[in-house]
């Protein structure tokens, strides 16, 4: 049937692309879409359920959307993803909606859409849709997240998404790597390979490591110019994976590699399969072969039993600047992971002064580094303009789409999603600030 669309997408990238997926169905099934709630006859949420913030911000959009089959033209709510996936059993007095799809059911959107028409109430969780590789891309042109995996065997102890998406399974290399042409041919000119754990890939299908030989392949493809390699476990992370990422032209001197803590009491509880000499062995491996490659990180503040000379370790690692790019999260205590019955649970209050002091920490190594960085010539892709600051905005091959920093140039037009030398001249806090290098045509933003 044809209707007005309007998609809200919640959490990951991982779930981003989920929703680029079924964007495709809906497309191919005649919807149209628009970006104007009002406007929209079918509203579909897709929802995360990591932890208990984000199933808040869930079902407060669901609420807030539920207002325009009351005010706008909202005929049908639907509400899909990790909420539903994890808790449909709960989710029948949300009466606001009118369909729930879990993570396995994307493909199923047009025909529960069309029940819902017919006067039924749709709970879909039980559906496997076989690969596929069309996606309506929600990104700018020139980039494009590569979902390689689905689910996670990691078990971490304060974990939930081996309960919402399940085990660990590899999509086929053949379907990735079509995939990839489909969407190089399309403009895309970086991809960004994203999965719970991106070092497992072909571990349950074909009993080894096919990572480095996935990125391999992917840097033949016509058009692809940046490989990005998003979430990395640190345990996994071999000499092939770090000879590909060294010395491969297209892949971006990049690794996000989620550590968690430095702490080795605390990584033992969290049940990661690292510790704290593993990890100082690890960035120095990685130096030792390429000291250009960019670590970014995550790291858990407040996780039960944590002390403060714990937290002190944990901080003065942050501080170190060995992990160039960071984010920072406050223990999230989540029904049903091992890590919610531990011992020691630490006070709301002293999670959130554990977290900001963390990203003190974190934000002065920032600066440090932005510092050292002034005077060099980095290769940035244009990605828009700021009007406030009269300044073309890119990223360059360190930094990540939505979570990293920014390099905000002047120079001649630019064409979106190229790459320019750009001089760093100075910087604004996280973000980097500079001059396009080379012959220029006539300045088209004027002056400062």
């Amino acid at each position: 049937m044809t209707k007005k669309v309007a998609i809200i997408s919640l959490g990951c990238d991982k779930n981003r692309v989920d929703t680029e997926v079924m964007m495709q169905s809906l497309n191919n099934g005649g919807c149209v879409f628009v970006s104007d709630l009002a406007e929209a006859e079918v509203i579909v949420v897709n929802t995360c359920a990591f932890i208990a913030a984000a199933r808040k911000e869930a079902v407060d959009t669901v609420l807030a959307a539920a207002e325009f089959k009351a005010a706008g033209a909202c005929e049908k709510l639907i509400v899909t993803g990790c909420l539903p996936a994890k808790y449909m059993d709960e989710l029948e007095p949300l009466y606001e909606a009118d369909a729930f799809l879990g993570t396995a059911d994307y493909g199923g959107i047009n025909e529960a859409i069309e029940r819902t028409y017919r006067g039924e109430r749709v709970f879909l969780n039980d559906r496997t849709d076989g690969e596929t590789t069309a996606r309506y891309l929600t990104t700018p042109p020139h980039y494009a997240y590569l979902k390689i995996a689905d689910g996670c065997d990691n078990r971490c102890a304060y974990c939930t998404i081996p309960s919402i998406r399940g085990r660990y399974k590899s999509r086929t290399f053949d379907s990735l790597v079509t995939e990839a042409e489909e969407l190089c041919a399309g403009g895309v000119r970086e991809l960004v390979l994203v999965a719970q754990d991106t070092t497992r890939y072909g571990t349950d299908t074909a009993g080894q490591r096919l990572l480095p030989k996935l990125v391999d392949k992917l840097s033949q493809i016509k058009g692809a110019e940046w490989i990005r390699i998003m979430y990395c476990y640190p345990e996994s992370i071999d000499a092939e994976l770090l000879e590909t990422v060294a010395h491969n032209p297209k892949v971006c001197k990049y690794l996000d590699i989620p550590l968690q803590h430095i702490n080795s009491r605390i990584l033992g509880l969290m049940r990661r399969r690292i510790d704290g000499p593993g990890i100082y062995k690890l960035l120095d491996n990685i130096a030792k072969i390429n000291d250009n490659i960019c670590v970014r990180s995550s790291f858990i503040a407040g996780f039960p039993s944590e002390t403060e000379a714990e937290f002190a370790e944990l901080k003065a690692f942050v501080g170190s600047g060995l992990v160039r790019r960071a984010g920072f999260f406050a223990y999230s205590r989540e029904a049903g992971t091992p890590a919610a019955s531990m011992s020691g649970q630490i006070p709301a209050a002293a999670k959130k002064r554990r977290l900001n002091e963390l990203a003190a920490a974190g934000a002065a190594a920032a600066l440090r580094r932005n510092a050292e960085t002034v005077g060099a010539t980095l290769d940035v892709r244009y990605e828009g303009i700021d009007m406030k600051r009269k300044m073309f905005r890119g990223r360059s091959m360190y930094d990540a789409p939505d979570v990293d920093t920014e390099v905000f140039f002047r120079g001649a037009f630019a064409d979106i999603g190229r790459v320019y030398p750009v001089k760093i001249t100075g910087y604004d806090g996280y973000d980097l600030i500079g001059e396009i290098q080379g012959d220029t045509i006539p300045n088209i933003m004027g002056s400062p």
